[in-house]
């Protein structure tokens, strides 16, 4: 799920922050570093609709995972499969761990908002509301992020089409949860969660662009320590609250498996390589295509109802999300004589 790219802001630098890259999925993406330079054999739009598709299906495997184990355990699995994903890269890559105190100590709190806790949130929630809702809820955090950077960043401004956006995706939600109904048929504290969770993800953003932005550390090192603390937080709660399961049912666990190795620490890696190589700004269309798939996947695989209202509002999530991505005009026009590159002013982030 994702965590999706980071909302832009008018006065944003055009690379993603380190470690920040989820803000923005529903899963906690990718620290973002100095792209590549070599040929990819694959289109980054296959590898998009594949991001696409992997975030997706998240939802659903965080269903099944719960079916059989508890939220804590469903997180734990599915952090420390992703972790091993982000360990076996860094091996054949040869890149250690980053070094400093101070860096440790901003990629615990990274971990905690962009990890631990949306994560943990979701697999709550959808122990009460279907997996449909749950991605649909996951859109919702470019919605959080625009309130959150008005007020804990300084230097962005709102704009009308921002504003007219929030309004917009706020509508939307009262659509998908169906506000003239009052709300019946839908879990109140499952949605919080949901909701919450992808709160959670801006404020991880912003808490990594006010701290972490401009280290210079390569991506890898900085996901993979950010993924490894939040692993380490989960091995901590999940005995408190979880006693040992009596039984490993095979379907769960495998649905636990694929959303830490796939859903998570493959997730990143390829968001990275399509955010390096087209930019955050195209890179973050992954957001309006995951709540598609994921409802799709709830439907056909789960037999999860869908009302009219459910597809509606969420196409009115999404189209609110849009407009709060808008930029000034005079923040996107191109230099004369040069090709405007979403990885350029890397320092200034």
């Amino acid at each position: 799920m994702s965590t999706t790219p980071p909302q832009r802001t008018p006065s944003s630098a055009d690379r993603p922050t380190p470690a920040a890259l989820a803000a923005a999925s529903a899963t906690g993406g990718p620290a973002a570093g100095p792209a590549p330079r070599r040929a990819r054999r694959v289109d980054w739009r296959v590898r998009l609709a594949v991001l696409s598709v992997v975030w997706g299906f998240s939802f659903l495997l965080i269903r099944v995972g719960t079916s059989a184990y508890a939220p804590f355990q469903v997180t734990f699995g599915r952090l420390l499969f992703g972790t091993a994903v982000l360990a076996a890269a860094m091996a054949l890559r040869r890149t250690g761990l980053p070094r400093g105190a101070r860096t440790w100590a901003h990629l615990t709190v990274a971990a905690f908002f962009l990890n631990a806790v949306p994560f943990s949130l979701f697999a709550f929630a959808e122990l009460t509301i279907p997996s449909t809702l749950a991605g649909i809820c996951n859109a919702t955090s470019p919605l959080w992020g625009m309130v959150l950077s008005l007020v804990a960043l300084s230097e962005d401004r709102p704009t009308r089409r921002r504003v007219a956006g929030l309004g917009l995706g706020f509508l939307g939600v009262l659509t998908v949860l169906g506000a003239w109904q009052g709300f019946s048929g839908i879990d109140a504290g499952g949605t919080v969660m949901a909701l919450l969770a992808s709160l959670s993800y801006p404020i991880g953003w912003i808490y990594v662009r006010r701290t972490l932005a401009g280290s210079g550390a390569s991506h890898l090192p900085l996901t993979g320590a950010q993924l490894l603390l939040a692993t380490v937080q989960l091995a901590v709660v999940t005995p408190l609250f979880t006693s040992w399961p009596s039984s490993f049912p095979v379907l769960p666990l495998l649905a636990v498996v694929a959303l830490g190795a796939l859903g998570t620490g493959f997730a990143m890696l390829l968001q990275y390589g399509i955010v390096s190589e087209v930019g955050p700004t195209t890179g973050q269309m992954v957001t309006y295509f995951t709540p598609v798939i994921a409802t799709a996947a709830g439907v056909t695989l789960l037999d999860e109802p869908l009302t009219w209202n459910t597809p509606v509002g969420a196409l009115i999530v999404l189209a609110g999300a849009a407009l709060t991505q808008t930029r000034p005009d005079t923040a996107s026009r191109r230099l004369p004589g040069r090709r405007r590159n979403d990885g350029e002013a890397a320092a200034r982030q």
